[in-house]
C-alpha cells in the first residue's frame, strides 16, 4: 500500500530507483528524510502539478548514501536528506523550461537547476528545506 504524501505524490514514487533495484540497494528513508520529502511534495511538487495539470515524473528523489554514490551524486547531495527531486522531462524541452520558470517565480525552493547529460536527457532539479532556503538558480548544467 502506497504512502500518500499529497494527492498526486507518494513516498514510494519519491524513493523509486531503477539503479537501486538493479544493484540490490535498499533505498529506504529514515523518519527525518520522510518529513523532508513530505515538505518538498507539499510546498513544491504538488503546487507545480496542480498548475501544470498533468503528471510529472520523478527521475530521482530520495537517495541513500550507497545509491547516491552509485549514481555519481555529489557527496553533500540534498537527495540524501530527502530535500531534493529531479523532475524528468519527457520529449519537449519547452515543458522543462516552463516548469523551471514556474518554480523560480512562484514556489519556495532552496536550489533550482535545469540539468542535462551528454545523451540529451534533461531534468529539473529542485530542492526545498523547511527553513533557510537559498533560492539558488542555475540555468543549465551539464552532468557527466
Amino acid at each position: 500500500m502506497a504512502t500518500i504524501l499529497t494527492k498526486n505524490f507518494t513516498l514510494e514514487e519519491l524513493c523509486a530507483s531503477p539503479t537501486a533495484r538493479a544493484l540490490g540497494i535498499r533505498n529506504v528513508p529514515d523518519d527525518q528524510a520522510v518529513a523532508y520529502l513530505t515538505g518538498l511534495a507539499i510546498k513544491v511538487l504538488q503546487p507545480l502539478r496542480d498548475w501544470w495539470g498533468e503528471r510529472i515524473l520523478i527521475g530521482s528523489g530520495y537517495r541513500c548514501a550507497a545509491l547516491n554514490k552509485a549514481v555519481g551524486g555529489v557527496k553533500n547531495s540534498q537527495h540524501m536528506l530527502g530535500q531534493a527531486a529531479d523532475l524528468y522531462i519527457e520529449g519537449d524541452m519547452e515543458k522543462g523550461r516552463r516548469w523551471f520558470e514556474y518554480i523560480r517565480k512562484n514556489l519556495p525552493f532552496d536550489q533550482l537547476i535545469l540539468e542535462h547529460n551528454a545523451k540529451g536527457t534533461y531534468w529539473v532539479h529542485v530542492s526545498y528545506k523547511p527553513t533557510g532556503n537559498r533560492h539558488q538558480v542555475i540555468g543549465n548544467l551539464l552532468k557527466k
